[in-house]
Parts: structure tokens; C-alpha cells; sequence
């Protein structure tokens, strides 16, 4: 039976939508679903940025609307 994951992220993250967070620690991006980190990036690097943000579109866990309005992810 599936188990029902509540929506906690650690302070300072910014929702992306009910699974996955994200926030800015220095010169780092960390990507969290619930309290666990997914994947991490430089800021200034846009190809793990696009990289990480297909997988999670193609998936069907995220949409290009969502990424587009969460401007604090990039």
C-alpha cells in the first residue's frame, strides 16, 4: 500500500509543488523531495539546471509552468 508523504521541506526551502522543494545554500542549488536531497548544482550552472528540470518534466512530476514560476530555483 502506497505511503502518504506529507509535504515538509527544510526551512528556507521554496515549494515547487506538493513534492519538491528547493533552496539556495551559497553557491549551491539543492533539490528536495520532502526532506530528502534529490540533486545539486552550482547556481551559475544552467546545463544541470535544464538537465535536472527535463527529467522531472519528462517524469510527469513537474510542468514547465511550475519551473517558470519558481524563479528562486534558477
Amino acid at each position: 500500500m502506497p505511503q502518504v508523504q506529507l509535504p515538509i521541506f527544510p526551512a528556507g526551502s521554496v515549494e515547487i509543488n506538493v513534492e519538491l522543494a528547493c533552496r539556495v545554500e551559497g553557491e549551491q542549488v539543492v533539490y528536495f523531495n520532502g526532506h530528502l536531497p534529490v540533486f545539486t548544482h552550482a547556481k551559475n550552472d544552467l546545463a544541470s539546471f535544464r538537465l535536472f528540470t527535463s527529467q522531472l518534466i519528462v517524469q510527469g512530476s513537474a510542468t514547465q509552468e511550475t519551473w517558470l514560476r519558481r524563479s528562486e530555483c534558477r
